[in-house]
């Protein structure tokens, strides 16, 4: 009874621990529009865009909604608040909680370059590359808690420059701009997962998905991807 007893303590702990850390990324077919999503308690979700920017919160829709219209979320009824006009002008109007997360952004005596960017969702803190790095990388995401997050630089393929390159240690590939003018730039790949496409010769459907699921989980993340 006792281990019993114990074992009961520590499931509520470990879901506080882990409570705000990336569990899903949404993203495009063409990659051009990507969420990072941080799952908490009570269903709540808050999407944070790559370049530092939340843009919706609340909790998940039934799988069937979120299938066909993934990050947006059903209205979470319990509290909300936002930060203020007495508050700093790099983060007014903000969210600054939902339920019992908070959420912290950078402001611009701290730092200008970051100024306005999400600084911490709950636990999770936010880094982001720096101004000195190169063009397509510039601002966006680095890490969030434990998750790390790189990109194509400016250097790569021009129908990957500044795209999610990889999450983690789970690699993310493109169609490049020397493939078929209907699916150039369109997801190839998530780790070993393959996504076809239906060429411009296919004058019914080109450019829609062939092959490939739209929604897989790897190493605990759940992608989804939108047309």
């Amino acid at each position: 009874m006792k281990k019993i007893f114990l074992l009961a303590l520590c499931f509520p702990l470990y879901g506080g621990l882990f409570a705000q850390q990336i569990r899903q990324v949404i993203q495009s077919q063409s990659g051009v529009k990507t969420s990072f999503c941080f799952f908490a308690d009570q269903s709540i979700i808050i999407n944070v865009s790559p370049d530092g920017i939340v843009t919706e919160w609340g909790v998940e829709n039934s799988q069937g909604r979120m299938y066909y219209y993934p990050g947006k979320l059903d209205t979470y009824m319990g509290r909300i608040d936002m930060y203020g006009a007495a508050d700093n002008e790099s983060f007014r109007g903000k969210l600054r909680y939902i339920g019992a997360v908070a959420i912290t952004y950078y402001s611009a005596e701290e730092n200008k370059f970051l100024a306005g960017k999400v600084k911490s969702v709950g636990n999770s803190i936010i880094e982001y590359y720096a101004l000195f790095e190169e063009d397509a990388l510039r601002g966006k995401i680095k890490s969030a808690g434990t998750v790390s997050m790189s990109y194509y630089s400016s250097f790569d393929n021009e129908a990957l420059k500044g795209k999610l390159k990889s999450v983690s240690n789970i690699g993310i590939g493109y169609y490049s701009s020397f493939d078929d003018k209907a699916i150039k730039g369109k997801l190839k790949s998530i780790g070993n997962y393959l996504f076809t496409y239906y060429s411009s010769f296919d004058t019914r459907m080109p450019g829609a998905m062939k092959t490939g699921f739209q929604k897989q989980i790897i190493d605990g993340i759940r992608f989804i991807v939108w047309g």
